[in-house]
């Protein structure tokens, strides 16, 4: 099911299996409303005591495998208990990661699974002539590292780094002091040498993010890293160290063409027009007014679903329910300072630019600039009665 920011689930969401679950029966579930404790939520790194948070590319098979699971035990009448499900299913894809299952799938047809990065080469390349020190740090071994980097980038993908650390075990690198790095040879074979400094064209396995700090030197703000998991890879970055961070969301660049579409923005608009009018409308109570009221209710709830579907007819965004943000959208905003469809997004800017960031309206100030009129920053919509604002 997918939940707002504030612990509320989108009614329409919910589903069993691959079966949608009745609005009233949700409700019933969680004790006469929408709203989901507090305690049942997920923790830091979005795994609660009773619900986890799905929010990166491999939730998406997961996500899959549980529902076409929990679907075929429905429909065969079988018994279980979802406890026991969920944790075979997790075993079962944590197995295929750590016996290296996936990378030897994926290095046996590069060209099907791992894309050319001919835009993530000229980013590098471009950091590298304006003088910036780059790193990588990944959970993956070298020997998979290689050979999707040389696929990915070119045979000498290693001269772009400053420091490259495999099998790093985020986001335990970023928290647990106790492990040291380790030298691979050329072969990937361990070294037993004592590391006393990180060399460019070396590559080091596990270690952690303190001795990383103590030998790189590389502090606070004037770093930037990028991830595409908000908690193995970005929370502790930001909430402990001071580093800024940015979030690779790939789902963003079809979000934003479905957000250009006129079908959408006049959608949108024309749900703002409508909830201003139902505030107003709020102050007849005479009996035509109100039968005027209840089929405005019902054209917007229409429009919520119309504009929902447009993005996915079972969840709609990843970054909104009807109204609100989404909880994803809060721990995105919470653990990042940018967020964008991939890193080839930095092309677009100068390696000098600086992003500001905007000024949205609290709910007791009115928008001082006319683009805030229509991006839904606003409280009570009244357009035309804002239109000699600028």
């Amino acid at each position: 099911m997918k939940i707002d920011a504030f612990h509320y689930v989108q009614l329409g969401t919910a589903y069993r299996g691959l079966q949608p679950v009745p609005d009233e029966e949700v409700i019933d579930l969680y004790g006469g409303t929408q709203h989901i404790p507090l305690y049942q939520m997920s923790g830091f790194y979005g795994k609660g005591p009773s619900i986890k948070q799905f929010m990166d590319i491999f939730s998406l098979p997961e996500m899959a495998l549980l529902s076409c699971v929990v679907d075929h035990f429905l429909g065969h009448g079988l018994e279980f208990d979802q406890e026991h499900l969920y944790k075979d299913v997790t075993d079962a894809i944590r197995d295929v990661h750590v016996k290296g299952l996936m990378y030897q799938w994926i290095e046996r047809d590069m060209e099907k699974y791992i894309l050319r990065g001919d835009e993530t080469f000229a980013v590098l390349s471009r950091l590298v002539d304006h003088g910036k020190q780059l790193f990588l740090i990944t959970n993956s071994p070298f020997s998979f590292v290689d050979k999707g980097m040389r696929h990915m980038v070119g045979p000498d993908w290693r001269q772009l780094f400053d420091v490259v650390i495999v099998q790093a075990d985020k986001p335990s690198f970023f928290t647990d002091p106790r492990k040291p790095f380790r030298k691979l040879d050329e072969k990937g074979s361990l070294q037993w040498d004592r590391i006393t400094r990180l060399e460019k064209g070396k590559i080091y396995r596990q270690g952690n993010l303190f001795d990383f700090l103590r030998l790189t030197e590389w502090r606070g703000p004037r770093v930037l890293y990028f991830g595409d998991h908000l908690y193995s890879d970005l929370a502790d970055l930001m909430l402990r160290h001071g580093w800024r961070t940015g979030a690779i969301i790939p789902e963003l660049e079809r979000e934003i063409h479905i957000i250009n579409t006129e079908q959408y923005m006049h959608s949108l608009t024309w749900q703002q027009a409508l909830t201003g009018l139902l505030e107003r409308m709020q102050t007849y109570q005479d009996a035509e007014s109100r039968q005027v009221l209840a089929a405005w209710m019902k054209e917007r709830q229409e429009l919520r679903c119309i504009t929902k579907a447009l993005f996915n007819a079972q969840f709609g965004s990843i970054f909104r329910t009807f109204h609100n943000p989404t909880y994803f959208s809060r721990r995105l905003v919470r653990f990042s300072d940018l967020y964008m469809a991939s890193l080839s997004c930095l092309l677009n800017y100068r390696v000098d630019f600086t992003f500001y960031p905007r000024r949205t309206p609290l709910q007791h100030e009115a928008p001082l600039w006319m683009d805030q009129l229509c991006t839904g920053c606003m409280k009570t919509p009244f357009l035309s009665d804002m239109a000699h604002i600028r």
